[in-house]
């Protein structure tokens, strides 16, 4: 390439970065990261020395039970992709290297996010990562790829979860301001480690919200993993936490995730208004979304507490419904003057949802819906909590939900469906048979 009759170098790659940062010692050591089924970060710290050779190689092994268990660890026997009757063998993390980042927080070294593959080299179907690029290349066969913006909500807390900044006030300042110095360390480390947008405060007591800037949706999952493993991290070494429970209080704003999600093709927006409305390519993808989204909410609200968000005046949706620009519906049509801003909402997803779950089975629905070429009901306006059905009440409909739609099954794979939806019915089953507090209080003297 030439600049003014000038010869100019390549960009350099994130590849790059690895290689050269290895070659002159200023990175000593990779951690080799990947996902567990529910969004908990995973990976191995290995020495620099030895690692491309590796990474370009065989990978890294780990062994399979990870990809096939619960929030606390416990082991789920009788998935149909791992159990004990197949011995939980050995799988292989290999790095992609094109997410190579250095870590903010450890000086000296990277970070790269990995594809999980079996002995046979084929990509495991238990792997998150490998569940969303299924269903892209399903959507590439359709002519197209997408772009996901993640806006995730979270609340920063006392070591014993109580909030250590009382006041109420979405996009205040000086709330920000009381959160220091630890917001503004979160701001520089995302800024460092994802495609971050900004940082503001929320509707709860330290709750704030991380909005990621619009990429390719491979790339935004790998970025909202990366934002809420790098939070937790930022949060213990100023001696807080930082919380993705859906909703740790019960008067107080539950926290979500939201993806805004557009379809190119060829480099231009294909949902590109027409008239000010939506193009008949992004009614079909609404359309998907509203069909399918009973049956997808368990893929962005894997646990029981994630559910208690649904109530109306909340914020968060309570019904399956679509409309343009309010925030009452569970589907929110954006349209824009410019093509490229032009969008589609789904507000659904819980924060403590994986990313590369939530993002694949909204995009699962979008494909169903360009399949299915469908259009979907007239946007409604005004207060829409009381009006369309109901979203799942409970994580135990949701699981019933999930596992009886076949299209979206094919889509996202059925043994991996079978095998999440497992997996979060051990979170309901345990759930379901622990007597609580509530229930003493309630029933211990008036039974």
């Amino acid at each position: 390439m030439t600049v003014n009759g000038a010869v100019s170098a390549p960009a350099r790659t994130a590849e790059d970065d690895a290689v050269y940062g290895i070659q002159d010692g200023s990175i000593t050591e990779v951690e080799v990261g990947w996902s567990d089924p529910l969004g908990h970060a995973q990976g191995k710290r290995i020495p620099a020395a030895g690692f491309l050779d590796r990474a370009r190689g065989s990978g890294f092994a780990f062994c399979e039970a990870s990809l096939g268990w619960n929030t606390d660890a416990t082991v789920i026997d009788g998935l149909r992709l791992t159990n004990w009757d197949g011995g939980y063998p050995d799988v292989h993390a290999v790095p992609d290297l094109s997410t190579f980042r250095p870590l903010p927080w450890r000086p000296g070294t990277g970070h790269v996010l990995s594809d999980i593959v079996t002995h046979d080299r084929s990509p495991s179907q238990l792997d998150p990562r490998a569940v969303l690029r299924r269903v892209l290349a399903q959507l590439a066969e359709l002519g197209y790829t997408a772009k996901v913006g993640v806006e995730l909500e979270f609340y920063l807390l006392d070591p014993d979860g109580s909030a250590f900044q009382p006041d109420i006030h979405a996009y205040s300042l000086e709330n920000a301001n009381a959160l220091d110095p630890l917001l503004t360390d979160l701001q520089q480390t995302l800024a460092a480690f994802t495609r971050l947008e900004g940082i503001e405060t929320e509707y709860g007591p330290g709750q704030v919200e991380a909005n990621l800037i619009y990429a390719d949706a491979l790339e935004a999952a790998d970025d909202a993993a990366r934002l809420k493993y790098a939070a937790k991290e930022v949060a213990r070494r100023h001696g807080k936490i930082a919380s993705f429970m859906p909703k740790p209080f019960t008067e107080h704003s539950g926290s979500s995730a939201h993806l805004h999600i557009s379809l190119w093709r060829d480099g231009d927006p294909a949902f590109a208004p027409q008239g000010g409305q939506e193009n008949q390519l992004a009614l079909w993808s609404i359309a998907g979304l509203l069909e399918h989204l009973p049956s997808i909410t368990l893929f962005g609200a894997h646990s029981v507490n994630a559910y208690r968000r649904f109530v109306p005046d909340s914020f968060a949706p309570a019904t399956v419904t679509w409309s343009r620009d309010n925030r009452s519906a569970a589907v929110r049509s954006l349209v824009d003057a410019d093509p490229s801003a032009t969008r589609i909402e789904l507000r659904s997803g819980a924060s403590d949802s994986n990313p590369y779950w939530l993002v694949a089975s909204a995009l699962a629905a979008v494909v169903a819906g360009i399949r299915a070429q469908r259009t979907p009901p007239v946007a409604e306006g005004g207060n829409l909590y009381s009006k369309g059905t109901a979203l799942p009440e409970s994580l135990g409909v949701a699981i019933a939900l999930a596992t009886q739609d076949d299209t979206v099954a094919e889509i996202l794979g059925h043994d991996s469906v079978h095998d999440f939806a497992a997996i979060a019915h051990s979170e309901w089953l345990e759930y379901s048979r622990h007597v609580s507090d509530w229930e003493r209080r309630r029933y211990l003297a008036t039974s």
